[in-house]
């Protein structure tokens, strides 16, 4: 099995409702999103999943997502944009994009520092 993955970033502000500390108020970060997906066999290239397309279909998910106040996207209208959430978020939108492809979404990082991230791996 081959292990392919892609970087990228968004700038957004949020809060964390209900957070007993400064995260309540509003504030911004840069967040860095790594994408990983296994590819089980290679195509006559010798390519697991072209880069090119990963990063666009990504791309297309975060372009919801930057420069906005977070609180104001859907779901997080509804839900709080920690890094938790904002990664499985972005797991289901990639999932459905990537359903027809061959290789399968294994885990989505969200980072909104360089040293405070975190990481959705479905069961």
């Amino acid at each position: 099995m081959y292990q392919l993955s892609v970087e990228q970033h968004f700038d957004a502000a949020h809060f964390l409702r209900g957070y007993q500390g400064k995260c309540e108020a509003l504030h911004g970060h840069r967040f860095r999103v790594v994408v990983k997906v296994n590819a089980f066999k290679l195509d006559d290239i010798g390519m697991g999943y072209d880069f090119t397309k990963l990063k666009e279909q990504l791309g297309d998910v975060l372009l919801k997502l930057d420069h906005t106040c977070l609180n104001d996207v859907p779901p997080f209208d509804k839900i709080n944009p920690s890094s938790e959430n904002i990664a499985s978020t972005i797991y289901g939108e990639l999932q459905v994009s990537l359903a027809h492809s061959p290789v399968i979404l294994s885990c989505v990082e969200v980072w909104e520092s360089p040293q405070s991230g975190a990481a959705y791996i479905p069961d």
